[in-house]
């Protein structure tokens, strides 16, 4: 179909209204037919054969122009057989009519890419009476079959809609749960549209408090989850439901400029919490993948591990803040070697000034001295409540600070190892060392719900405290967070980290600090150094507090 659009077949329907490279606009309006599923044009086009090699241009446009029309006239079983996994795509191309109630949809292709054609589909829910459009842009990618050799459409869910990821669905109806306004601890509203990153938060928070709170269902469109535990995701509100409210203890100002902050940095995540509370103030991420790293990552948080080594040297009198601590370039323990950034050192310094620059080696040349394998961990889970399955209100994942030995044990000293957190997790560390006591971190009261708040053993000794928060204090003003921490004024605290991970070509970045009663961490994955990306945007986060 050349030039100008030869003919339309009615009935799928399939309306061919735009020539060129035989693509047009495909329509599908309903069911039609005589066997009640409308026609598949795909018989119209010459589809390649058995081949081999890179798929052609030519074998592209046919296959992507054949799928597309079997989709548009609702011939589940015509697109499926186009395509490299026929049962998935069977089922996702007849739930989209009978699941999505889909009642309409225009799909218009764009210009080939290689072996990737994008377009666009403008479609029309029709649930109970009430019609709404639903518009956006996608794209399939045609792949050579590995068994068939022919020509066919890469199966993925987000063939049918953009934002379906692996085993997810496109649904349409009565929700479970009703709609909630959700507004921070001073009665502010907060929407996904003017803070992106919380979007998951706010689908959590609905599903998991929504029939608490008094509101009442409407009709939405929405993704359905893979994982039974994991909040739907609203596409398109068709009728208004009536939401309730429901308080956070979230900060709307803070929460601006977290959002703000992770923007400049690719794999970004941040959380600030209020020490004097367990508050959670809030929650960025900036990610490809939508992954809510902030609260439910598990990754080795590098030198921010410090603080509670540190905590745990000075607890056993190994250490103290103003006395001499070595630290020389390298060490080693369990038959592995250990040394600093670029290989430093430092003479006749204090653990004050070890700590404030990050010498890896002055924390681990005490493993000897402490002779205790559980130190670490039960100093974590004893005094700053890692691991004891905390309970925010949404999904969040527990620190891990798991027993070790010889040179594993070591590493964890500073942060790697088996160790995993998440800025969650890092910035209640530094809450708590900021006060002396664990409060576990809150995202909504837990009168809601009755959930059972996690309590640490004992709270850190007073002169230990005082110790931490000076390094800390040193740390931001005179050592590797004084740079970031310039603009944040006040009294202020920090600790910066850098984490190894396997097969990464640069460090995970991790910075934590405080500024009054705020305390926030920051991670960005193979963001560098610790002052370099997590940095700005912690400070970023504790100059708007």
């Amino acid at each position: 179909m050349n030039g100008a659009a030869k003919g339309a077949v009615i009935g799928g329907v399939f309306l061919a209204m735009l020539g060129g490279a035989g693509y047009g606009v495909f329509a599908l309006v309903g069911d039609a037919g005589s066997d009640g599923k409308g026609t598949t044009t795909a018989g119209t086009t010459t589809l390649s054969e058995k081949g081999s090699g890179p798929v052609t241009e030519k074998e592209t446009a046919a296959t992507a122009k054949a799928f597309l029309a079997a989709w548009a006239a609702g011939d589940d079983r015509a697109a499926a057989d186009l395509t490299n996994n026929a049962q998935a795509a069977q089922t996702a191309v007849a739930d989209y009519q009978a699941k999505a109630y889909v009642s309409k949809a225009v799909i218009t292709p764009g210009t080939p890419k290689g072996d990737t054609v994008p377009f666009t589909v403008a479609a029309e829910i029709t649930y109970e009476g009430t019609t709404k459009p639903l518009a956006y842009e996608s794209q399939l990618t045609v792949v050579r079959g590995t068994t068939t050799g022919k020509a066919l459409v890469d199966w993925q869910p987000s063939v049918i809609h953009p934002q379906l990821q692996k085993d997810e669905k496109l649904r349409a109806g009565a929700p479970a749960s009703p709609p909630v306004k959700a507004v921070d601890r001073n009665g502010q509203e907060l929407t996904p549209e003017k803070y992106p990153s919380l979007r998951p938060v706010l689908d959590e928070l609905r599903g998991t408090y929504g029939s608490r709170t008094g509101g009442k269902t409407g009709a939405e469109v929405w993704i359905e989850p893979a994982a039974a535990d994991t909040p739907k995701r609203t596409l398109l509100t068709l009728v208004e439901g009536e939401p309730s409210v429901l308080k956070t203890y979230l900060d709307a100002k803070v929460q601006a400029a977290a959002e703000q902050a992770v923007a400049r940095f690719p794999e970004a995540s941040v959380v600030a919490v209020q020490p004097s509370t367990g508050h959670i103030l809030a929650v960025a991420n900036h990610r490809r993948d939508g992954y809510n790293a902030a609260m439910t990552g598990n990754r080795a948080p590098g030198s921010t591990m410090k603080i509670v080594t540190a905590a745990m040297l000075l607890d056993r009198g190994k250490v103290a803040a103003d006395k001499p601590a070595e630290c020389p370039k390298d060490v080693s323990w369990g038959g592995r070697s250990f040394h600093n950034l670029k290989n430093f050192e430092l003479t006749g310094k204090t653990f004050a000034t070890s700590f404030a620059q990050s010498c890896n080696t002055a924390f681990i040349k005490q493993i000897k001295q402490v002779d205790d394998d559980a130190a670490l961990p039960d100093e974590a889970r004893e005094v700053f409540g890692i691991g004891l399955d905390w309970k925010t209100g949404i999904k969040s994942t527990d620190g891990k600070v798991p027993p070790a030995t010889g040179a594993e044990a070591a590493a964890e000293y500073i942060g790697q190892g088996q160790i995993t957190m998440n800025p969650l997790n890092v910035a209640s560390i530094t809450a708590t060392a900021r006060t002396g006591v664990f409060r576990q971190p809150l995202l909504v009261s837990p009168e809601l719900d009755g959930r059972r708040i996690a309590t640490a053993e004992r709270r850190m000794k007073p002169a230990v405290q005082q110790q931490l928060v000076s390094m800390m204090r040193l740390t931001a003003t005179g050592g590797t967070g004084a740079k970031a921490m310039a603009t944040v004024g006040g009294d202020k605290g920090a600790k910066t980290g850098s984490a190894e991970v396997d097969g990464a070509g640069s460090p995970d970045s991790w910075f934590t600090g405080f500024g009054g009663d705020v305390a926030a961490a920051a991670m960005v994955e193979g963001g560098g150094h610790g002052g370099d990306a997590a940095g700005p945007v912690v400070a970023a986060v504790l100059s708007a507090s």
